[in-house]
């Protein structure tokens, strides 16, 4: 008798403590390493310091530039890979909210530790403010997604 497939738990990682967001402390779970959740802390938070500074507000400036930065990341649409007949086509497709959400906060992640800052708290908060700009290794990588998918977009009809 065949199984029933697995239902996806989405567990609640709460807020973080300082700003009372769950974007931030998903982030901050993105950034954490070898379960160092209080260095992944310090190092997100600075990032904000930095940040608040640059905008000279107060948490809450800090949270909504966070956010704008982040939704300017998330990509809407990607390629996956489908075999038809003996060819791989690149099929484009919608990407789950979920899916997005994971994908902005890793590219934000990776294109921060790609920058010559000095600290990666430093490195995050020019990446978060070139973000919210509309421009940064972040945007790039989801220009460059959305670009594939619509140069690909004669395979979409592969795609059931």
């Amino acid at each position: 008798m065949p199984r029933r497939k697995s239902v996806n738990l989405i567990r609640d990682v709460g807020v973080d403590p300082v700003y009372g967001s769950e974007l931030i402390q998903k982030f901050i779970n993105v950034i954490m390493e070898r379960g160092k959740k209080s260095c992944a802390r310090a190092i997100v938070y600075e990032a904000l310091d930095h940040v608040s500074q640059k905008v000279g507000g107060d948490r809450q400036k800090v949270v909504a530039l966070f956010e704008k930065a982040f939704e300017q990341v998330v990509p809407y649409i990607e390629v996956r890979p489908r075999r038809v007949g003996g060819s791989v086509y690149q099929v484009p497709g919608e990407v789950r909210q979920q899916r997005g959400r994971s994908l902005g906060l890793r590219w934000l992640k990776s294109a921060a530790a790609e920058r010559t800052d000095k600290t990666m708290g430093l490195r995050i908060a020019r990446e978060l403010l070139d973000a919210a700009e509309g421009r940064g290794g972040a945007v790039k990588k989801k220009i460059d997604v959305h670009k594939m998918a619509e140069s690909n977009r004669a395979f979409s009809h592969y795609a059931w």
